[in-house]
């Protein structure tokens, strides 16, 4: 059903470029009709615009006409009720961004009542729908339904009745619109097209792709630049002024940001209809490496997104670039121990459809997956959907984003930070500053649409309102610095472990030049980090998400001790009965960390104290302490672990690290640690 879908498609496509009426422009009667006394300079003045114009007009592609714009809006001041004329503009409108814009130009004609071209019908409909005059634009695509050029052309035929589906659509999403305002980003926009924004899961970077002028001054044939990849950060609450990403993600031919890590430490580029993967070592990035097959193929691999651990990437793959047409749709594959790619996976019939998908965004929670799509229930172009894995491994019907973030034209790539309150899209506004523009979506809890700057006196305070954006599963944004104990950064390996499972979900590097690192825990379970670093005390946290269910950052600093400073330790993972020592199964992978460390490290010997808080009697909390260390003792002892090497030490409530007058600082307070005690 599919192959065949494909083929109906490229076959109505083969008709596209003959659907267009061949309307010419008497320029005699043109000159003859002018609204005012002509000079001979002002009738060479027209021809010449004239031609010009239906020289780029018969070009039939998108950069051509927009020049042929220029030329007809020159001549239109001469004679504004040409019907020929306004019908060129109003072709011309439609092919360009403001598409909008069509429709007065295409309102004279029609109001004329001029026997016209029998495409006359479907064009007006299409400036009313994208003027989201759905009924209107429906009673136009019917009367064009009456014609014979929609009873013969393939074309035609199959789009008119898509448009009317995408109107009736367009009539319910506008009538359900969402509170939410729509930003320009002057601080990253250009007079050129700027779209494809990426995020950090925090939101404090963004990527994008610009075809503004560059150090390469090379121009593709529809006149712009060539794609290049440019970035901004977050600096005191203001996006600061765009840069560019450099080489080597750029060069002299185009390059196109289309997926990034959650931490921003690895970046996926789009390049000869291929995907390329580059990563940041210190501050600067690695030459970027084309992905190995079965990600890429002889067919086009454009936008992708990477899971939280890195070992799955969903992208979207379609035709080669001289196909009719690329239907592109969405896969999956997955990384093996091995580093070798699982053969792709295409999402189910109910994501992907017989039209095109692209712009995919995996929020950090791990689960949510944003795409545009032609098909499903778009109200006109690309609309922004999302879709949830589910605990069974679906993948649940997706949702149209709605309006005013959909709208009858193309609305793409667009990004949610990790807490679900500030978005990014590519679109097409009023406030546009020259082509495709980078917007930034707020949501709020009850407020009508805004644009611009309009948007200051809006209160973006307010919680957010439960709208199709908000993302199943809330995350632990966890982000910070790994320091020696002069604080200089260290490289250093992050791993985050099921501590019910004892599996490790993913793990990390900090960046080698900062030492600076990001994990997203999505809630739900209880997690172990552990921060290792080659001649150094390894260092653990916990946190437990079972329960939670809202969106927390969390800054923390990690120092690392030498291990000839003999240095100690925090058994963060160490969990205990309620008042007893008895130790919980969830405690073993982190006493098996321990036996390891102790293992690769066989001269060192180490004390083993517990610690508990200031609740119940001095000598109950000190016997209680010594108990639980000792527990810890006899594990390390039965795997292994020579007891000469071993000490133990209860100190109950006489070394706090914490109040012990809230419930917070008590929980810190009882704990276990480990301290070097001899290295030889």
């Amino acid at each position: 059903m599919k192959k065949l879908i494909i083929f109906l498609t490229a076959l109505i496509l083969v008709t596209q470029s003959f659907a267009q009426s061949d309307v010419k422009i008497d320029r005699t009667d043109f000159i003859k009709n002018a609204v005012m006394q002509l000079s001979n300079s002002d009738k060479s003045k027209i021809k010449k615009n004239l031609r010009y114009g239906d020289f780029y007009f018969k070009q039939k592609t998108k950069g051509g006409y927009l020049e042929a714009l220029k030329y007809y809006e020159n001549a239109y001041k001469y004679n504004p009720n040409n019907l020929a004329l306004n019908y060129k503009i109003g072709i011309c409108y439609l092919k360009s961004l403001f598409k909008g814009r069509a429709l007065g130009y295409l309102q004279k004609v029609i109001d004329s009542a001029a026997d016209f071209t029998p495409d006359l019908y479907y064009f007006y409909a299409q400036a009313l729908q994208y003027n989201y005059k759905f009924d209107q634009a429906i009673k136009y695509y019917q009367k064009f339904q009456q014609t014979g050029l929609y009873q013969k052309d393939n074309y035609y035929n199959f789009f008119t009745d898509k448009h009317i589906i995408e109107c009736r659509n367009g009539r319910r999403l506008v009538k359900d619109s969402l509170p939410i305002g729509l930003v320009n980003m002057s601080s990253l926009n250009s007079p050129y097209d700027d779209y494809g924004p990426i995020i950090t899961a925090d939101g404090s970077k963004i990527y994008f792709t610009s075809r503004r002028p560059n150090e390469y001054q090379l121009k593709d044939v529809d006149g712009q630049y060539y794609e290049d990849i440019y970035y901004s950060e977050l600096t005191n609450g203001h996006w600061q002024a765009a840069q560019s990403a450099g080489y080597p993600l750029n060069t002299p031919t185009h390059d196109a940001v289309v997926g990034l890590s959650y931490d921003g430490q690895t970046i996926i580029i789009y390049r000869d209809e291929d995907l390329y993967v580059s990563h940041l070592q210190g501050k600067t990035w690695t030459k970027p490496q084309k992905l190995p097959k079965p990600i890429n193929s002889n067919e086009v691999e454009s936008s992708a997104a990477l899971s939280i651990d890195g070992n799955t990437i969903y992208f979207v793959r379609g035709k080669t670039s001289d196909a009719l047409t690329s239907n592109g749709d969405i896969y999956y594959s997955v990384r093996a121990s091995n580093g070798h790619w699982s053969t792709p996976v295409r999402l189910p019939d109910n994501v992907n459809t017989p039209y095109d998908e692209d712009g995919l965004f995996l929020h950090p929670d791990g689960r949510t997956l944003y795409f545009s799509s032609k098909g499903h229930n778009t109200m006109g172009g690309y609309d922004v959907f999302k879709t949830v894995h589910q605990d069974d491994g679906s993948w649940s019907d997706p949702v149209n984003l709605g309006y005013p973030l959909n709208t009858p034209d193309d609305d793409i790539y667009f990004v949610l930070s990790g807490n679900a309150k500030i978005g990014y899209i590519s679109a097409v506004r009023e406030d546009t500053k020259g082509f495709t523009d980078i917007y930034q979506v707020h949501f709020f809890t009850a407020a009508p649409y805004l644009s611009g700057e309009e948007k200051l006196i809006a209160d973006l305070a307010q919680p957010q309102k439960e709208t199709s954006f908000e993302p199943p599963v809330k995350i632990t944004l966890v982000k910070g610095q790994v320091v020696d104990e002069n604080g200089k950064p260290v490289e250093a390996e992050i791993e985050i472990i099921d501590n019910e499972t004892g599996k490790v979900v993913y793990r990390v590097k900090t960046n080698s030049a900062t030492g600076q690192y990001m994990v997203s825990l999505p809630s739900g379970k209880n997690y172990a980090m552990v921060i290792r670093k080659e001649g150094y005390l390894f260092r653990s946290e916990n946190f437990d998400l079972v329960e939670e269910n809202q969106y927390h950052e969390v800054q923390k600093k990690v120092v690392l001790t030498d291990l000839s400073k003999k240095g100690k330790t925090e058994l963060r993972n160490i969990f205990f009965d309620y008042n007893k020592a008895t130790l919980k199964p969830e405690s073993y992978p982190e006493l098996n960390r321990l036996v390891e460390f102790l293992k690769n490290h066989p001269d060192i010997k180490i004390e083993i104290s517990g610690h508990t808080d200031t609740l119940g009697t001095f000598e109950y909390n000190m016997q209680l302490s010594e108990r639980r260390a000792k527990a810890v003792y006899d594990y390390l002892v039965s795997k292994g672990i020579s007891p000469g090497r071993l000490k133990t030490k209860g100190y109950g409530p006489l070394h706090p690290i914490a109040s012990n007058k809230t419930a917070e600082g008590r929980a810190r307070n009882r704990r276990v640690e480990v301290k070097i005690i001899s290295t030889k």
